[in-house]
C-alpha cells in the first residue's frame, strides 16, 4: 500500500522571507530590521549554518573591492568608469556598515582591517599599462591618492617580501599602491549582519532548511522545503521540524549559485534566457610568522590570457578570528558543483530550453576561457607554486598548503547582438510586481552588497521607499544618491567610516 506524503509543517507567516544565509540576505535583512521593526523576517539556510558558502572567509580572497588594485576592473588603461564605479558602491558599503558599528550594532574590529591594496606588474608591456592605469585614475579624486613606482627599493618598501631574494635580471618591474585598501571578513560579517536582524524577537534563522519550490499565490509567494537534517535543524524557535511550507509577501533569493535554479522554480519570465556557469577556486595559504609579521598588502598582479575576471592572481594578508595569514591565488577548479556543498547534478538542474543557446553562445565567444582552465586544472602542485614564486621569490614550498575556496556561479546572460554573454560581476532580477527578487553572478558583489540592496528596496517596496524609508538611509548613507565624488565628498566619507570602523587610514592631501 502507498503511503501517501507527511503534509508539510505551516510555519507562521513572514513578511519577507530571505533564502541563503549568506551576505546577500544578511544585508538586505539588517536594512529591513531598521527600516521597518516591526516587519516578520525568516532567512531559510540549507546549510547547518550562516555564512558557510561564498561569504565565508576562507571561500573568498576577503578584498574590500574599491577599485584600487582590480586590473580586470580596467582592461583599457585610459577608461577608469568601472573601477571608480565600484570605488563609489563600497564607500557606500562602509557607510553601513559604519553606522551600525556607531549605534553598537557591529564590533568592526571582527570583520575589517586597513591592507594596503597594491600591483605589482613585469615586462615593458605591463609596466606600460600600469603606468597609464595609475595616470587616468589619479585625475578622479576616488584614486587621486594612489602611487606609482619602477623603483624596486620602493617597491620593497611597500612589501618587502615581493623583492627579497629577486634576481635583478633588468627585467622591467612597476608597482602602484593606495594605502585605503581593507581586508574584511564577510563571513564575521554576514553573522554580524543577521545579529542585528535577530535583535527583533519576530525575527528568525532557520538552518538546515532547505527551499525547494517558489509558488506564486495571491498575497504573494508560498515558500516550500525540507529540512535537510530533520535531527540537526537548528532554529530560533521551538517550532518542530520537517517538510515546511510558509507564506510571505515579499521573497528575496540570495541563494548564490542556486539562486537561478529558485528563480526558474518562481516561473517569473524576468530571468528566462539567464543561465550559469560554475567556476571553482583554490589558494595557497601559509600562517608561517617569519612571512606574515612582514607583509601588510594585497598585491593583485596581471591575470594570464584567456583567465576568468576572478583569477587575477594576489598575495594577500588575511585576518580571520584575530590570527593572521597570507594567501595567494586564485588557482582554477572545475566542477559542475554550484555550492561548495553541493552536488555535481546542479549545473545540469539550471539548463532549460530558453538557456541553451546562451551558454553555447558564450562559450564559442570565449574559447580562451576553456584553454585556461584546462591548462590550469593540468598544472602540477609544483607549477602551481611557481606562480607565487614570481611574488615572492623566497617563499618555501612546505610553509605553504593548497586549499580549497569557493564555488561560485558565473552568470551568462542573453544578448540580443551575441546571444550570450559572460558577464562579470553580479545582476538583480526583480519580478514585475516586485515581491520577488533574486541576484545572479560573484565578485565583487560581497563588497558592493549595500548599493545591491538599495536598489532592491527601490524596486521592490516603492511606495515605502518614496514614504520614508529613502530618508531613513540617508541619514545612515549620507551619499546614498551621490553621482559627483569630488575630493571633498571622498575625504568626508572615507573620514567618516575609518573612525566609525577604527581603520587607520584616510585619504590623504
Amino acid at each position: 500500500m502507498k503511503r501517501s506524503p507527511a503534509t508539510p509543517q505551516q510555519l507562521p507567516d513572514a513578511d519577507v522571507v530571505l533564502i541563503g544565509g549568506g551576505i546577500m540576505s544578511a544585508t538586505l535583512g539588517s536594512m529591513l530590521a531598521e527600516l521597518s521593526p516591526d516587519m516578520r523576517i525568516v532567512v531559510l539556510e540549507k546549510a547547518g549554518d550562516t555564512a558557510e558558502e561564498s561569504s565565508e572567509a576562507w571561500n573568498n580572497a576577503g578584498t574590500g573591492h574599491s577599485g584600487f588594485c582590480e586590473l580586470n576592473y580596467m582592461p583599457d588603461p585610459g577608461n577608469g568608469t568601472k573601477a571608480a564605479s565600484i570605488a563609489s558602491q563600497f564607500h557606500l558599503s562602509r557607510r553601513w556598515w559604519a553606522h551600525l558599528a556607531q549605534t553598537g550594532r557591529l564590533d568592526p574590529a571582527e570583520f575589517i582591517h586597513s591592507t594596503i591594496h597594491m600591483n605589482l606588474v613585469f615586462g615593458e608591456s605591463d609596466v606600460d599599462y600600469l603606468r597609464q592605469r595609475v595616470e587616468t585614475l589619479r585625475a578622479d579624486p576616488l584614486f587621486a591618492d594612489t602611487d606609482f613606482t619602477t623603483s624596486r627599493s620602493e617597491i620593497a618598501q611597500w612589501a618587502p617580501l615581493t623583492m627579497e631574494g629577486r634576481t635583478d635580471d633588468g627585467e622591467p618591474i612597476a608597482a602602484a599602491s593606495n594605502q585605503r585598501g581593507t581586508d574584511v571578513d564577510f563571513g564575521a560579517l554576514t553573522r554580524g549582519l543577521l545579529h542585528v536582524v535577530t535583535e527583533q524577537a519576530a525575527n528568525e534563522i532557520l538552518t538546515n532548511h532547505e527551499v525547494t519550490g517558489l509558488r506564486a499565490t495571491k498575497n504573494g509567494w508560498a515558500v516550500s522545503g525540507k529540512t535537510a537534517n530533520p535531527t540537526a535543524a537548528t532554529r530560533t524557535s521551538s517550532m518542530p521540524t520537517g517538510d515546511f511550507v510558509i507564506n510571505a509577501k515579499h521573497v528575496f533569493v540570495g541563494a548564490g549559485g542556486f539562486a537561478l535554479k529558485l528563480l526558474q522554480k518562481s516561473g517569473i519570465p524576468e530571468v528566462r534566457g539567464y543561465a550559469v556557469l560554475p567556476v571553482g577556486a583554490s589558494f595557497y595559504r601559509s600562517a608561517t610568522p617569519s612571512a606574515v609579521d612582514r607583509h601588510n598588502a594585497k598585491v593583485y598582479g596581471q591575470a594570464a590570457v584567456g583567465a576568468p575576471p576572478m583569477s587575477v592572481p594576489h598575495l594577500d594578508k588575511r585576518i580571520i578570528d584575530e590570527e593572521e595569514h597570507l594567501l595567494f591565488g586564485p588557482y582554477a577548479t572545475f566542477s559542475t558543483k554550484l555550492l561548495k556543498n553541493g552536488h555535481l547534478s546542479d549545473f545540469f538542474t539550471t539548463l532549460r530550453a530558453d538557456n541553451l543557446h546562451v551558454i553555447a553562445a558564450a562559450g564559442l565567444q570565449n574559447l580562451d576561457l576553456v584553454k585556461f582552465l584546462i591548462k590550469e586544472l593540468a598544472a602540477s602542485p609544483k607549477k602551481k607554486f611557481a606562480q607565487l614564486a614570481r611574488f615572492y621569490p623566497k617563499a618555501r614550498f612546505n610553509e605553504w598548503t593548497l586549499v580549497p575556496a569557493g564555488q561560485r556561479a558565473q552568470l551568462v546572460k542573453p544578448d540580443p547582438k551575441k546571444i550570450g554573454v559572460l558577464q562579470q560581476g553580479t545582476e538583480l532580477v526583480v519580478g514585475a510586481d516586485g515581491s520577488i527578487a533574486g541576484l545572479l553572478g560573484a565578485s565583487p558583489g560581497a563588497s558592493t552588497a549595500v548599493p545591491i540592496m538599495l536598489d532592491l528596496l527601490r524596486s521592490a517596496f516603492p511606495a515605502q521607499w518614496h514614504r520614508g524609508w529613502k530618508d531613513v538611509m540617508s541619514q545612515a548613507i549620507p551619499d546614498i544618491d551621490r553621482t559627483d565624488w569630488d575630493a571633498e565628498a571622498v575625504a568626508a566619507s572615507s573620514a567618516a567610516s575609518d573612525l566609525a570602523l577604527g581603520l587607520g587610514t584616510s585619504v590623504r592631501n
